[in-house]
This record gives C-alpha cells, sequence and structure tokens, in this order.
C-alpha cells in the first residue's frame, strides 16, 4: 500500500516597518537611495558608537501584537545574535531571543470555506542587515549598508499550516492586517515583507514532527506556494529512497523551480546569544498599553461587516474593496461626498482595478483623490455625459487626478440632450442606411445597434444611449 504524507509548515515573516528613521540611529529608511548614503557611524557598526531606540518601532510591534492576539511582554529587552558575515557590519545583529516583545497570539485563515487558527509562537524586533551585490561583470562582491539598521519585526509562526493555500492565506492576512495599522507597506517586491519556510513532511496519521528545511530567497506568493511544492516533493522523494533529509538552510530558484543547499540550520547555541549590553530593557507600562489600543484603526474584518449593514453593498464587493486600506479609505472618502456607495464600489470594482492591472500597479499607489471620483459620479448621474465619456474621464484621473468638470468643459464633452437635435441626426441616420431600417423592420431586432452605433458616432460619444434608443424607436416604429 502506497504510503501517504502530510507537510508540515511553519513561517518566519520579516516585516520592515514604516518609519521614517532606522531603529537605533536617525538615518533614512527610503528604500531605493544611492548605495550606502544612507548610513552613520552606528548603522555601518563602528567602534564607539552607541544605539538609541526608536520609539515608533516599539509601538508599531505593539500594535501588530494586538491585531494578532498576542501577550505584550510588558518588560522586554533586546540580544546580541552573533554571526559573521559581510553584510553585518557589527559582526552581530540586535535582536531579542530570551523576551520578545509579542508571544502566544494567533490570526484566523479561511480556505475554501474552511476556517482554522494559525498560531503565532512569537513577535521580536530587530535590526535588518545591509545588502549584498553579487557584480559578474566585475566578479567581485559589493556591500550596500542602506539597510542596515532598518527596523524589522519577525513573526514566527506555529507549525499550523499544511499546504500551500493555508500559507498563503496567512500571508494574506498578515500582509493586510498591517497594512491596516500603517506599520509597514508589506511589498514583497521591495523586499519589506519576506517569508522563509520551514518544511518537513511525515505519513499521515504521524503526531511526529519531520526534520525540516528552511527556505529562503521567496519574493512572491507564486514563488512560495512553487517553493513549497518542490521541496515537498524532494523530500518524499529521499524518504522513499531510503535516504535522510538534511536539516539545513536552501535557498530557492524560482526560474529553474529548484532549491539548493546553503548551510546547515544553526540553532541558538551556534549564535552565543547574550543580553545586549548597550540597551536598556523596555517597560511598556499600562498607559502606553492602552494608548496603543486606543489608537488602533477599525481592521478588515470590522470594515466587512460595517459595510454590508451600513452600505448595502454585496459581500463579494465589500471583500474586493477592503482588501487594501487604501481602497477601502477612497471608497468611505467617495461614498460621504456623493452619497452613492453602490456606484462608488462598481467604480473602483471595475474601472479602477482595470487599470490597476494594466499599469501593474499596487493598489497602495493609487493617487487620485475621492473628491474627483465623487464629482465624476454626481455628473453622471445628472446625465451630463455618458457611460461611455465617463470613463474616458476617469481614465484622466486615474492618470492624473483632473477635476473631471473643468475637464468636460474644457474638452466639450457633455452630453446632448437637446431632443430636436438628436431626432434630426438620428432621422439623416434612418435615411442614409435603408437596408438596417429593412432587417429592422423583418424581425431583426439587432439591427437597431447598428443605428445606435452610427448615430453615437455621428455625436462623437456625446449622446445619451438611452435616449437615441428611445428615439430610434419611435422613428423606425412610425417608419
Amino acid at each position: 500500500m502506497e504510503k501517504e504524507y502530510e507537510t508540515v509548515i511553519g513561517l518566519e515573516v520579516h516585516v520592515e516597518l514604516a518609519t521614517k528613521t532606522k531603529i537605533f540611529c536617525s538615518c533614512s529608511t527610503e528604500f531605493g537611495g544611492a548605495p550606502n548614503t544612507h548610513t552613520c557611524p552606528v548603522c555601518t557598526g563602528m567602534p564607539g558608537s552607541l544605539p538609541v531606540l526608536n520609539r515608533q518601532v516599539v509601538e508599531y510591534a505593539i500594535a501588530v501584537g494586538l491585531a494578532t492576539n498576542c501577550d505584550i511582554t510588558q518588560y522586554c529587552k533586546f540580544d546580541r545574535k552573533n554571526y559573521f558575515y559581510p553584510d553585518n557590519p557589527q559582526n552581530y545583529q540586535i535582536s531579542q531571543l530570551y523576551l520578545p516583545i509579542c508571544r502566544n497570539g494567533h490570526v484566523e485563515i479561511e480556505v475554501n470555506g474552511s476556517k482554522k487558527n494559525v498560531g503565532i509562537h512569537e513577535i521580536h524586533m530587530e535590526e535588518d542587515a545591509g545588502k549584498l551585490i553579487h557584480d559578474e561583470w566585475e566578479d567581485c562582491t559589493l556591500v550596500d549598508y542602506n539597510r542596515s539598521g532598518v527596523p524589522l519585526i519577525e513573526i514566527v509562526s506555529e507549525p499550523d499550516m499544511r499546504n500551500a493555500e493555508e500559507v498563503i492565506a496567512y500571508l494574506e492576512k498578515l500582509r493586510t492586517t498591517i497594512q491596516y495599522l500603517g506599520a509597514s507597506d508589506c511589498k514583497l517586491q521591495e523586499g519589506s515583507m519576506r517569508a522563509d519556510v520551514n518544511l518537513s513532511v511525515r505519513e499521515v496519521g504521524s503526531d511526529k514532527f519531520g526534520t525540516r528545511t528552511e527556505m529562503k530567497n521567496l519574493n512572491s506568493f507564486k514563488a512560495i506556494a512553487r517553493a513549497i511544492k518542490g521541496e515537498r516533493e524532494r523530500q518524499i522523494e529521499l524518504i522513499e529512497e531510503g535516504k535522510k533529509v538534511v536539516q539545513e538552510t536552501r535557498r530557492w530558484d524560482d526560474n529553474k523551480e529548484y532549491s539548493y543547499a546553503m548551510r546547515s540550520k544553526e540553532d541558538a547555541q551556534d549564535y552565543r546569544y547574550f543580553p545586549e549590553p548597550d540597551l536598556v530593557p523596555i517597560f511598556i507600562d499600562s498607559d502606553w498599553l492602552k494608548r496603543v489600543k486606543a489608537a488602533q484603526p477599525e481592521l478588515r474584518e470590522e470594515k466587512l461587516l460595517r459595510y454590508e449593514k451600513e452600505y448595502d453593498i454585496p459581500r463579494d464587493d465589500a471583500l474586493i474593496i477592503t482588501e487594501s486600506r487604501k481602497m477601502a479609505d477612497i471608497f468611505e472618502e467617495t461614498t460621504k461626498l456623493c452619497g452613492d456607495a453602490k456606484k462608488t464600489a462598481n467604480w473602483l470594482i471595475g474601472e479602477t482595478m482595470r487599470l490597476v492591472k494594466e499599469n501593474e500597479m499596487d493598489v497602495a499607489d493609487i493617487s487620485f483623490s475621492p473628491e474627483n471620483l465623487a464629482k465624476l459620479i454626481k455628473i453622471v448621474s445628472k446625465g451630463e455625459i455618458n457611460n461611455i465619456v465617463a470613463k474616458e474621464v476617469f481614465e484622466e484621473i486615474f492618470k492624473n487626478d483632473i477635476d473631471p468638470e473643468k475637464y468636460v468643459e474644457e474638452k466639450g464633452l457633455k452630453s446632448v440632450n437637446d431632443e430636436g437635435t438628436l431626432k434630426e441626426v438620428i432621422q439623416k441616420i434612418v435615411d442614409e442606411n435603408p437596408k438596417s431600417v429593412e432587417d429592422y423592420k423583418n424581425g431583426k431586432k439587432k439591427a437597431i445597434g447598428f443605428l445606435v452605433g452610427q448615430t453615437m458616432k455621428a455625436m462623437k460619444g456625446k449622446a445619451d444611449p438611452a435616449a437615441v434608443n428611445k428615439i430610434l424607436g419611435e422613428i423606425l416604429n412610425a417608419v
């Protein structure tokens, strides 16, 4: 009988926090600066330099902990994690091992209609390392320390996930929650959210864990899903051949869809952790905790319930709108200004998402204002422009955030609603197309579509299609 295997997965998720300055110095955290320009003696590990903790890092860590149902460690401290690598300028990293700021949390995920909790073992604060750039032309490796000292939280899950779908659902839940909190933009492509996958396999029914490996270099949800599938197959193959799975760190190559060993897996002993002597312990008193709790925004689950009740929009629409805090903010502000939640939802779900995909953008980078979308919805509702023109105007709003009222006026795009003018144009179209008129009379009702199209063309798209259909019907029926 063929053996069946179960995959056991836990994640270590690193999230760069959205502070303006680094965790222990006042250097900028902005992404994309020229190499080694966002640096100082502290974040380049110069002798004699001393770290000073950024208070905002602690507040973001608390906020994420509260939102993921963690216990907050009110007395916590930093530790030194010693390792020697070119992108680690001090030859140690300031992290938290013994008293991490958050512990014993969980988030609820839903996959194929089934809900489950994924446990969070801990969340700890730490500093990021620099970045190695391998120059193939010069056959050398360069180091950029701009990222060194950027504040991170590391979210360590329990090994509660069993497949790629659960992993992606967990990561999406974390990303949405952290974005709503404003703690990070969580852009995988820029490295502000990174996931390392710890994976092992065991026979179905076994309560003992198999030997796990850790996979790095995963910068998209698709790469994570492929890496899980690839590593599961590799481990099962080894077991079936009677070989042992080695506990090690592996690097995933998404182009080749293959992982290869980087180093044998270290444990805490290898890093020679000890309390960080240059930083005092952190005491989070009850008042500080209350202030952070009071500042927590409405999260996605609460918004979903409120949108269905308050705005009476379908759950599927609410799910799309609330996926991003940016989209939810635009929706609420636009609805407040124009008074029509359903039309606002339609513009966001339809045209906005279409243009986001076409431009290969992140929803967080949408730059148009709710005021201009609300104005567009109002002038369409008044019949000043038709839906065809409205889509053209919206593209300009999306690209350049133009004022739709001024744009329509300047471009002469207002709908022609004068019945006399419309009748005159339609009568001319009918006279010029006797064959279509005859087809219509012979029961080919589709012929009216051609005549409507010709009328809209003659009116340069500025006629109201409903009015055109009405007048055209009247003229055809009178022929």
